[in-house]
């Protein structure tokens, strides 16, 4: 069986890094042998019909007070730093790194992917990954851009991330927050990541890498969705989690390009990625079959999904092992992905909320200088908790729609959309998939139905939403439509459908307040326009 374990030469070798691997290197392996490696090695079981299955043990998802960025000379004036970027000193990376790179040359067995960030040629980095686990290493190969094997004989990396879950930070030796760490060092070109087995934290390394860079070029580092139409009209779907981003952008009758991160240049809008990362958590054939059929497929990696032992049989319903279980697969998993991942510049931006407190309209037009104002907001809302005596829904602002992952200070992703949005003429529009009528937690108040969301944005997209009669919101200033054929006009009048105007009034003040509540951090960055785009703060309602 060892000779089917062997690996092909690195064309840039470690020791050109500075790293002394004296363990054997798996350089560039596919799936199959990097399957048996896992399986060999004890990493995980095959379920039934063909996926990886792992637990991650104690980390089920990203830990993001033990992510760092050093703080340097390069560093200093181009970081957003706060509770979200939090610096770490040149001398603690120092530190880290050279215990890092013991660690590696202890290793017995390494794995190496060599890959690309970003599928348009002219805007992607050459990324070396050294793992591990043999299936760390799938998933890192599943998720980013996978080079040509012409490609591979002369890659030369440019940042490189190395990923030991075994490994384990001291906090007085490396500044660290607990034994767990993400060192990202923009200066040196070197990611650490230490003491977690959630491969989605070499995912989100990526993307801040490309977040961090390419504004620099003029691209615009998107945290969304992206897809194309019949007749090469791309729409980017921008939203938070719950808010229908990956279910409304898998259309059928469209193209998919990504489902989460993506770059939009000159010319075109580009997938960071060559692969998916599905929640998997109750997930149903009925409800999303495109991602389901990926469960059953070799290839995929399926992480904190609870499998039988004996049968191999998978339980999605079962969240023993973590809420955030989640699947890797190859994009071209799903039927009608692009196959070059990417299209041309968007036509449509559409901003996802799922607004909780009853007040947002299930569709909205907007300016510009308003579609900055809400992508610098990145609002949703989510109903509160389930513990005793909570009654109201919890408003939710990440900037950018993405914060965590945004290096640079808002404004700057910012003014690149706004940029964007102008020179191309793209119509902008708020969708929101939540509640009507009323608060999510009201007795009787049901969520927006989905035949009539898809059908908003069906109109969106293909233009003809745009000949219909517009009439300003009150309170947020934005132009929602009174009539679209094939959608009850009650759900397109937010205070119409309460029973009681007047809650409906207190309760569209009390949000209005608390956007202008969050906006006050931006203020300063941005033009008099965007400032103007704000709701409308009046007296509290009677």
């Amino acid at each position: 069986m060892e000779k089917h374990l062997t690996t092909a030469s690195l064309s840039y070798p470690l020791d050109r890094q500075g790293i002394a691997a004296r363990g054997q290197i798996f350089a560039n392996l596919g799936t199959s042998p990097l399957v048996e490696h896992a399986v060999r090695n004890g990493e995980g079981l095959l379920a039934k019909d063909g996926p990886f299955v792992v637990a991650t043990g104690k980390h089920t998802g990203r830990s993001p007070k033990d992510k760092f960025i050093v703080r340097d000379a390069t560093t200093e004036s181009t970081v957003w730093w706060g509770n979200v970027n939090r610096g770490m000193t040149p001398e603690h990376f120092a530190a880290l790194k050279e215990d890092f790179f013991k660690a590696v040359e202890d290793k017995e067995t390494l794995y190496v992917a060599d890959l690309f960030g970003g599928s348009q040629k002219e805007h992607r980095i050459n990324v070396r990954v050294i793992n591990e686990f043999a299936w760390h290493n799938l998933f890192i190969r599943t998720l980013l851009v996978r080079p040509a094997e012409q490609e591979l004989t002369s890659f030369v990396p440019e940042y490189t991330i190395i990923d030991l879950p075994s490994f384990k930070a001291d906090p007085a030796r490396h500044g660290s927050n607990s034994e767990t760490v993400i060192a990202v060092n923009f200066t040196e070109k070197l990611i650490l990541i230490g003491g977690t087995a959630y491969a989605g934290e070499m995912k989100k390394s990526v993307f801040g890498l490309l977040n961090y860079l390419l504004p620099a070029d003029g691209i615009m580092p998107m945290h969304c969705s992206a897809n194309i139409g019949p007749d090469g009209d791309t729409a980017v779907f921008f939203g938070l989690s719950g808010t229908g981003k990956t279910t409304l952008s898998a259309d059928a009758s469209r193209t998919l390009i990504g489902d989460d991160e993506h770059g939009w240049s000159d010319t075109a809008v580009f997938n960071f990625e060559g692969g998916c990362y599905a929640k998997m958590i109750r997930i149903s054939p009925e409800a999303e079959p495109e991602i389901y059929a990926t469960t059953k497929r070799f290839g995929t990696v399926l992480e904190n999904v609870v499998i039988d032992p004996v049968t191999r049989e998978l339980d999605f319903d079962d969240g023993s092992l973590a809420e955030n279980s989640r699947g890797s697969y190859p994009i071209d998993f799903i039927p009608n992905a692009s196959k070059d991942n990417l299209g041309p510049v968007p036509q449509n931006v559409i901003f996802l909320t799922a607004d909780a407190f009853g007040v947002m309209p299930p569709i909205a037009r907007l300016t510009p200088e308003q579609a900055m104002y809400h992508f610098l907001s990145g609002y949703t809302a989510r109903v509160a908790g389930t513990e005793i005596g909570v009654t109201e829904p919890e408003a939710t602002f990440s900037t950018c729609f993405g914060a965590p992952f945004m290096p640079r200070h808002p404004s700057v992703y910012g003014n690149l959309l706004k940029e964007r949005i102008a020179k191309g003429g793209v119509k902008c529009w708020l969708v929101n998939t939540g509640w009507s009528g009323g608060k999510a937690t009201q007795e009787g108040i049901k969520r927006m139905p989905i035949k009539a969301t898809r059908a908003l944005l069906n109109a969106a997209l293909d233009g003809s939403l745009n000949d219909a009669t517009f009439v300003k919101d009150p309170n947020f200033g934005f132009e929602v439509p009174l009539a679209v054929p094939g959608v009850d006009s009650k759900l397109l009048d937010p205070r119409g459908a309460w029973a009681d105007a007047g809650d409906y009034d207190k309760t569209a003040h009390a949000l209005v307040q608390l956007f202008v509540d969050n906006f006050a951090q931006f203020e300063e960055h941005v033009d008099e326009n965007v400032r103007a785009a704000a709701p409308a703060v009046g007296a509290v309602p009677a």
